[in-house]
C-alpha cells in the first residue's frame, strides 16, 4: 500500500484505449464456453463433428438452453477449434474448452464485471498505473479500454484513477490480459485534483 500525495494532468486522449470487438460467438455460444469455465460438465454420445445426442443427467444451467441451438453452436464451436473433447471409459465424451476457449470464455467474463459501491466511501483513492511495452500494445488498449468502462478516470498517460475498493477485480484483469510485470496499484489517500475528482465520482 502507497499513500501519499499525486499530481495530474487531466487532459488526456482516451482514443489509444479501445477494448477490440470479440470473435462473435452467439448468445448460446457465449453461454456453452461461460458453463464449461465454472466447471459445469457437458457430456455427449460422439464426437462433436459427427451425429450425436447430449446425456441426460444435465443441470439446469445446461437445460436452459434451447437443443435445436446448443446442437449448433457445440459445432460451431467445435470447427473453431473453442472447444474440444475427451474420452470417458463408457464410450461417451466429455466438452473441454481448448485454451483459446478459456481466453476468450475469461473475456466474455469481462463483459459481466461490475464494482460494487459501497454506502459510504472511505476517503482513499485507487490508482491504477502501468508501463506496457510496444509489443503488447493490443493488451495495453484492452486494459485501459477496460479500466474505463468499469468507471476508472484516466489521469494521466497510463495512470488511471478510482475511488472504491477494487483489487480482486484489477488482479482477474490482469491475468486475463497477461500483464502482470507492467501494472501496479497504489492506494493513495492526497491528490491535488481532490475537489475535481469528487465531483466527478459525485462524492459527498
Amino acid at each position: 500500500m502507497i499513500v501519499g500525495l499525486i499530481s495530474v494532468n487531466t487532459k488526456i486522449n482516451t482514443d489509444r484505449f479501445r477494448v477490440p470487438d470479440k470473435p462473435r460467438a452467439g448468445k448460446i455460444g457465449k453461454k456453452i464456453m461461460l458453463l464449461l469455465l465454472g466447471g459445469l460438465a457437458l457430456g455427449l454420445s460422439g464426437r462433436p463433428d459427427r451425429y450425436f445426442k447430449i446425456l441426460g443427467g444435465i443441470t439446469k444451467e445446461w437445460k436452459s438452453l434451447d437443443n435445436d441451438g446448443l446442437h449448433e453452436s457445440i459445432k460451431r464451436l467445435y470447427q473453431s477449434k473453442i472447444i474440444a473433447y475427451t474420452d470417458n471409459s463408457d464410450g461417451t465424451i466429455a466438452l473441454v474448452l481448448t485454451e483459446k476457449g478459456k481466453r476468450l470464455a475469461l473475456r466474455y467474463n469481462l463483459d459481466h464485471m461490475k464494482i460494487s459501491k459501497p454506502d459510504h466511501w472511505d476517503g482513499m483513492w485507487r490508482v491504477v498505473i502501468f508501463d506496457i511495452p510496444e509489443k503488447y500494445r493490443q493488451g495495453r488498449g484492452e486494459l485501459g479500454g477496460k479500466l474505463i468502462q468499469l468507471g476508472f478516470k484516466p489521469i494521466q498517460k497510463s495512470v488511471f484513477i478510482f475511488p472504491y475498493e477494487c483489487k480482486n477485480e484489477i488482479e482477474f484483469i490482469i491475468e486475463v490480459f497477461n500483464l502482470r510485470p507492467y501494472v501496479r496499484q497504489l492506494l493513495v489517500k492526497g491528490i491535488d485534483i481532490d475537489i475535481e475528482l469528487r465531483r466527478y465520482f459525485r462524492l459527498k
